[in-house]
């Protein structure tokens, strides 16, 4: 087992690794920027190196700085948390060229699940379902284009193979606009990927989203944790995360399941990562995988008693994994708010001072939160200063102690989403489950129409 394990991440993963390390008996070390420097988990570790100015590029997502940061502190792992190098091929490789473990998936199938193309190829190969589409990447004759859209059906999505969280997708519902959207959504995959390459899927109408949690180590072995439900998203972006998915059977979880755990077998894959789908009529569409920790992997370890993190420290050590499928029992139901530094119903982001802070307790409760009372949120970062989490034996139960622990929370000097989430626990749709991607994006406009 390592020694000492360097966190190139900040915020609440950073400490939520930093706290699994300790477990552990292994030391961190932190890296911070110039921004971070007053952050919990800088102060709690056992070391700490600025790596550089609050902006990103000059920090956290500087290779050269994180990798002289591991070797003067004599680090033996590099943990990426999510976000930032996470995914980044690039850096798990130089960080293996370095002599240091990548706590993650091999460079190339960080790689090959990267591309959304060669993915899904890889998916379809393992016989992961996946949406109807063009079989790789659109050509370039313009009449080709026009047939694989008539034989998928309108509407189609045109989607960027280097794309992600959202970006580099455009909806088209006619064939008048398809040559026109396909240009447009090259040129902008482009500019922000460098990556001009597309492709075509079917647009489903009314999917949610369902993603299936797996654990793989480097001797063949992998297993499914279960599903999460991460239907209540806006503009692509996860608000709230509840496992397991409201009304998904248990023959249909583990079939599923097991289908995402072949496919980590047949490429190899090591380490923690998530198959994510898109679910509709009882059919699932493989969308993308990330080769990483999930910001909600919380909701699967309420569920399962396995600690994800500790999980992938433990399988870049290159132990075996210490569980079979068999031995894993899914137990009540968990939901994850994401607390943003955010006006709730504009989404325009709050940093400032937390004057007070005060966050819930009691039975079923769980706090994943850097900030602390005086703590400056700064302006430079993704808006999430935490995530509430809770858990019951029913999912009634855990929406009850959410509710009330919503009640409970108190934070002052900033504005946070806490309200939003207030709204969805009474929700009659969510109190329902089962609602789609675009649910609350609807529930939001039509509000604002409402005003």
């Amino acid at each position: 087992m390592f020694e000492k394990i360097l966190i190139a991440n900040r915020g609440e993963i950073a400490l939520r690794i930093q706290r699994a390390c300790r477990e552990m008996g292994i030391k961190t070390v932190a890296v911070h920027s110039e921004a971070d420097a007053e952050a919990k988990y800088v102060k709690l570790a056992d070391e700490s190196v600025c790596i550089g100015p609050a902006q990103s590029g000059l920090s956290y997502l500087n290779i050269p700085a994180i990798i002289s940061a591991a070797e003067v502190t004599d680090s033996e792992a590099i943990h990426p948390g999510y976000g930032f190098l996470s995914e980044n091929a690039d850096f798990a490789e130089r960080v293996e060229q370095s002599g240091f473990v990548f706590i993650g998936p091999r460079p190339e199938t960080i790689r090959l699940m990267g591309d959304k193309v060669s993915a899904k190829d890889s998916m379809k190969a393992a016989g992961v379902p996946c949406v109807p589409g063009s079989d790789g990447a659109t050509p370039e004759d313009s009449d080709e284009i026009i047939r694989i859209a008539k034989d998928i059906g309108y509407p189609v999505i045109i989607k960027a193979a280097g794309g992600g969280g959202g970006r580099g997708m455009r909806v088209v519902h006619t064939e008048a606009a398809l040559l026109n959207a396909v240009s447009m959504t090259k040129n902008e995959a482009q500019t922000a990927f460098g990556n001009p390459v597309v492709y075509l899927e079917k647009y489903l109408e009314n999917p949610r989203h369902i993603e299936i949690q797996v654990l793989a180590d480097e001797h063949g072995n992998a297993v499914f944790l279960g599903e999460r439900d991460c239907s209540m998203q806006r503009r692509h972006q996860k608000i709230l995360e509840e496992a397991p998915a409201p009304g998904l059977s248990t023959k249909l979880r583990d079939k599923i399941g097991e289908s995402c755990a072949a496919a980590c077998r047949r490429i190899g894959y090591r380490g923690a990562g998530t198959f994510e789908f898109l679910y509709e009529n009882d059919q699932f569409f493989f969308i993308e995988m990330n080769t990483r920790v999930q910001v909600e992997h919380p909701v699967t370890e309420m569920i399962t008693g396995i600690d994800i993190v500790q999980e992938q420290v433990r399988i870049a050590a290159g132990e075996k994994l210490r569980f079979k499928q068999k031995d894993i029992q899914f137990r009540g139901h968990s939901i994850e708010c994401r607390i943003n530094a955010e006006d709730p119903y504009t989404f325009v982001p709050s940093p400032g001072r937390i004057t007070v802070y005060h966050v819930p307790g009691g039975p079923g409760i769980r706090v994943d939160s850097h900030v602390y009372q005086n703590y400056v949120v700064p302006q430079y970062y993704d808006s999430m200063i935490g995530k509430l989490i809770s858990y019951g034996a029913t999912r009634d139960q855990a929406i009850a102690r959410m509710k009330t622990a919503l009640s409970e929370m108190v934070v002052e000097g900033i504005k946070t989403n806490v309200p939003l989430h207030q709204d969805l626990m009474r929700d009659v749709a969510f109190v329902q489950g089962g609602s789609s991607i675009h649910y609350l994006e609807q529930k939001l406009a039509a509000a604002k129409k409402g005003q």
